[in-house]
């Protein structure tokens, strides 16, 4: 079912699509190509955070379910250098860096309705030459959908007329249980390295092993570290490179007892522990987000990789395809 969400400032129209199979239900808004809400029956609160007003969307700053690019995560001084040239970019972190593709990457945009059905929905953006300074008409599509089983699966592609850079992210806030925060969640992660950070959460250099620290997550277990927050922004390094679809997370709702497996093509997984992710707009059924409300699990590839010689490449050539899948199964 399609409906209109609310309008634009220029006219637009964002629209809501609601998908439903196997008592699964997921509601797509364009605005961000976002998943704005998704139950599992019969647990009666969204395993994902969100708004259900278009305006509290559009003020807050912090991609509520949107897909995020056209490079997800930061770009370090906001510069990449693409076929031998280097590009500035939009700063749109502090002044100083690019997120998320910058002011006007695409999870603040508003996506066309390319097809859809009960159980899917195709969208698709179109992202002009030196858009945000990247090189290269682009154009993606993402197409959600429910598969048997309790399963959302999202598959994202991309093209490009001339080289360039070239990394999705699906950045919604998880939480299992509808409580307050996330904190005692469990999560397991299928990766022995992380990227350490600087202040501004640009890698520091190459992966460093979890073992004995606090980004341990390969035996399930509290998001917290020794029962306090640790305050987690950072890159597990799954792989060095795309694969076939495979389990690389385990989070689960001590309450409810809901488990949420990820499987991903992407060689990463970015951590997010919503600490600074609070909002003075309120959430689905009027419930505040505090910090620590949800947590967000981002396949992707790793932050700040045109600098890095030695992370998975983002480059996509012009005339090749992108394609990202990743699938959120429940149990």
């Amino acid at each position: 079912m399609k409906e209109v969400f609310g309008t634009l400032a220029n006219g637009e129209d964002v629209h809501r699509i609601k998908l439903k199979k196997d008592g699964l239900s997921a509601w797509i808004i364009t605005h961000g190509a976002s998943l704005h809400y998704l139950r599992l029956d019969p647990h009666p609160h969204s395993l994902v955070l969100g708004f259900d007003r278009l305006e509290y969307y559009i003020k807050q700053q912090d991609y509520f379910g949107a897909v995020v690019g056209r490079v997800a995560n930061r770009i370090a001084a906001a510069r990449a250098t693409i076929g031998g040239e280097t590009h500035c970019l939009d700063a749109n972190e502090n002044g100083i860096q690019t997120l998320h593709g910058g002011s006007d990457g695409t999870g603040v945009r508003n996506w066309e309705i390319r097809d859809c059905g009960s159980d899917y929905v195709v969208l698709e953006d179109h992202l002009p030459h030196l858009h945000m300074g990247f090189p290269g008409a682009l154009d993606v599509s993402i197409t959600y959908e429910i598969l048997s089983g309790q399963q959302l699966k999202i598959d994202i592609y991309a093209t490009s007329d001339r080289d360039t850079l070239c990394n999705f992210a699906h950045h919604s806030y998880f939480n299992l249980d509808g409580t307050d925060n996330i904190l005692d969640h469990l999560l397991q992660i299928d990766a022995d390295t992380y990227l350490p950070v600087d202040s501004n959460l640009i890698p520091l250099g190459g992966c460093q092993p979890v073992e004995n620290t606090a980004f341990d997550f390969r035996k399930l277990r509290p998001v917290a570290w020794l029962n306090q927050p640790y305050d987690y922004d950072h890159n597990y390094c799954l792989s060095k490179a795309r694969s076939q679809p495979r389990p690389v997370a385990l989070l689960k709702g001590p309450i409810t007892g809901v488990e949420m497996t990820i499987l991903t093509t992407e060689p990463g997984l970015q951590v997010y522990d919503g600490k600074s992710a609070n909002s003075i707009f309120p959430g689905h059924c009027n419930r505040p987000h505090q910090n620590y409300a949800g947590i967000a699990l981002e396949p992707q590839c790793w932050p700040d990789a045109p600098n890095h010689a030695d992370f998975p490449d983002i480059g996509l050539t012009a005339g090749d395809q992108y394609q990202q899948t990743t699938i959120f199964k429940f149990a």
